[in-house]
């Protein structure tokens, strides 16, 4: 069995509540009897994309589980990469290139891609991440899952504010898929909001926010233009592989002292 905790959302600032909510869920994930195969954050590390974000991002997400992160549309390539992922930018195109990552095991393999535009709120994924993400998928040996993590969910969640800044242009990803059974499901953030749907035939695992989270339509008070609950808790999503590849995900909220 594989246990992947999925977090998202973080969105360290210069404030103490960012960090707060994002070291109580590090901290619950911690205190867990059992070693995690690997935590994935999808996206939104630094509200503001500053390096000092990103340093106090990485304290607050340390944790004695493998820590794999990708990029979100608040997150800087160039910035990201110096100061989460200790690489140097020596090159303008190496500092707007997507920040795509794998993670292999013999067991089970997952590859964030990063669904990030520069400047832009709304995701879609580069042609040469979709090259990328089909030269992981080929190299995987038969048997073996793949999840993808995105920031962006690549289908409507019925939520219009999250909706509008969706992943855009996803013909190549669903193509991708009728290729390659392996592909066990996506993993996703952005919307700040717990969900479950599907997308070319697979699961699409959408985790809560961390910093805030996000109010269906029928929650929001009716003339109000609220969408955002800072109030509820922080939470994250446990994705669990069995040994058919099928992926069932439970979601936890996480008290903050």
């Amino acid at each position: 069995m594989i246990v992947i905790a999925h977090v998202s959302d973080v969105h360290i600032d210069a404030g103490e509540r960012s960090v707060a909510r994002t070291r109580a869920v590090f901290d619950h994930l911690e205190a867990l009897p059992y070693d995690l195969d690997l935590v994935l954050v999808t996206g939104d590390i630094a509200d503001h994309a500053e390096g000092a974000e990103y340093t106090r991002a990485r304290k607050a997400m340390a944790s004695r589980h493998p820590v794999l992160v990708c990029p979100g549309n608040h997150d800087d390539r160039a910035t990201f990469r110096e100061f989460l992922l200790d690489e140097p930018v020596g090159s303008a195109g190496a500092a707007v290139a997507p920040v795509d990552q794998v993670h292999r095991t013999d067991r089970f393999v997952v590859a964030p891609c990063d669904s990030s535009v520069p400047g832009e709120d709304y995701g879609r994924l580069e042609a040469a991440t979709l090259t990328w993400l089909e030269g992981v998928l080929a190299d995987t040996p038969e048997g073996v899952p793949v999840l993808v993590g995105l920031h962006h969910p690549p289908v409507p969640l019925a939520v219009p504010y999250v909706d509008g800044i969706r992943l855009r242009e996803t013909d190549g990803l669903a193509e991708l898929a009728g290729r390659y059974p392996g592909l066990a499901a996506f993993v996703c953030g952005h919307a700040h909001t717990a969900a479950a749907t599907t997308f070319a035939g697979r699961p699409v695992l959408v985790a809560p926010g961390v910093v805030s989270t996000v109010l269906l339509p029928w929650e929001t008070p009716v003339g109000s233009e609220e969408y955002v609950s800072l109030d509820a808790p922080p939470g994250l999503a446990f994705h669990v592989v069995d040994d058919e590849g099928r992926v069932t995900t439970h979601y936890r909220t996480v008290d903050v002292a």
